[in-house]
């Protein structure tokens, strides 16, 4: 349960990075809005999930979700570059995350 949680908590980072840039410095009411709701809601769950894992795998876990997450959905839906040069790193963080969970003991 903890690691569904946590990757709950990964997304809703995602969320929340992209209301952030969409509320414009906090003078749109509706993004700012998603943002409040949105990183209440990660860091509950990221709380939660910290209950039965371990801080470093369960932080990296959290931050590479949304990092990841945040750089995909950015060159989707707000038109940044997605060349060769973001993407193979991008996927490199992918990578290491699920190395990470995988190995989690």
């Amino acid at each position: 349960m903890a690691w569904i949680l946590l990757v709950v908590a990964g997304l809703l980072e995602t969320v929340w990075a992209l209301a952030l840039k969409e509320s414009d410095g906090f003078s749109k009411l509706g993004p700012t809005l998603v943002f409040g709701v949105a990183i209440v809601a990660s860091m509950v769950l990221l709380a939660l999930a910290l209950r039965e894992l371990p801080v470093g795998t369960g932080y990296a876990v959290w931050t590479g979700i949304g990092a990841v997450g945040a750089a995909i959905a950015g060159m989707v839906f707000l038109g940044e570059a997605a060349v060769l040069g973001r993407i193979l790193p991008i996927a490199l963080i992918a990578v290491g995350i699920v190395w990470l969970a995988l190995s989690h003991e």
